[in-house]
């Protein structure tokens, strides 16, 4: 679910501008998973641009406070959020921690990485939702470590069905900046695809797994 639609249009217009997601419809990408796909997002770009990471910081505590009131700690999930959480965590005058995909293996062994107290309110930030697994995999972390997770926020999301059901089974509320449906109505009224990509891209996302193959 996007907070609203002006900041989903505008976030979505920031990330075509500086190449943080990629529609090649012509020439698909590899995903790790070995998926073929006609969109590649790379959030952490976004870090490099000042003016954009300003945006994305500001609308991000703006909404957080909105739809959860201030919480205790602002929580990143590594790597991707790890920089962008911080900023949001700095913005918002609270601390911060991040939550490793897996415990480490040495020393203290610690999964969250910073200073956590049982009971205290943590909202998560992530910078991309495709399945939600791993995000997921950082709530349930989270609350290991006794926090109370009101919620996650991320950059953007693909909108696939299986991540919907599983935040739903999750019972974790997801709100993000920009989503997939409002990105491909920006990219083709900014003439970034034709309509013909556009059907590519919208037969694609029903069955990414599938596509292409």
């Amino acid at each position: 679910m996007i907070f609203n639609k002006d900041t989903a249009e505008k976030t979505a217009e920031l990330l075509l501008q500086i190449n943080a997601i990629k529609l090649n419809p012509k020439n698909p990408f590899t995903w790790a998973s070995g998926w073929h796909s006609p969109i590649y997002c790379d959030n952490r770009l976004i870090l490099s641009f000042p003016a954009i990471r300003n945006f994305v910081r500001e609308e991000f505590a703006k909404h957080i406070e909105k739809q959860f009131g201030k919480p205790d700690v602002i929580a990143g999930v590594a790597t991707g959020a790890i920089g962008i959480g911080m900023l949001v965590a700095e913005y918002m005058g609270l601390p911060f921690v991040y939550v490793r995909p897996e415990p480490k293996k040495h020393g203290r062994q610690n999964q969250v990485e910073g200073f956590l107290q049982k009971g205290q309110n943590v909202v998560v930030v992530e910078d991309l939702i495709s399945t939600g697994n791993s995000s997921l995999l950082a709530v349930e972390a989270l609350k290991e470590a006794g926090a109370h997770v009101k919620g996650m926020v991320a950059i953007f999301t693909y909108g696939f069905d299986v991540a919907v059901d599983n935040f739903k089974n999750a019972n974790v509320e997801l709100n993000t900046l920009a989503d997939y449906e409002h990105l491909l109505q920006l990219a083709v009224a900014k003439n970034y695809i034709t309509e013909k990509e556009l059907a590519t891209l919208q037969e694609w996302r029903k069955s990414p797994s599938t596509w292409n193959v």
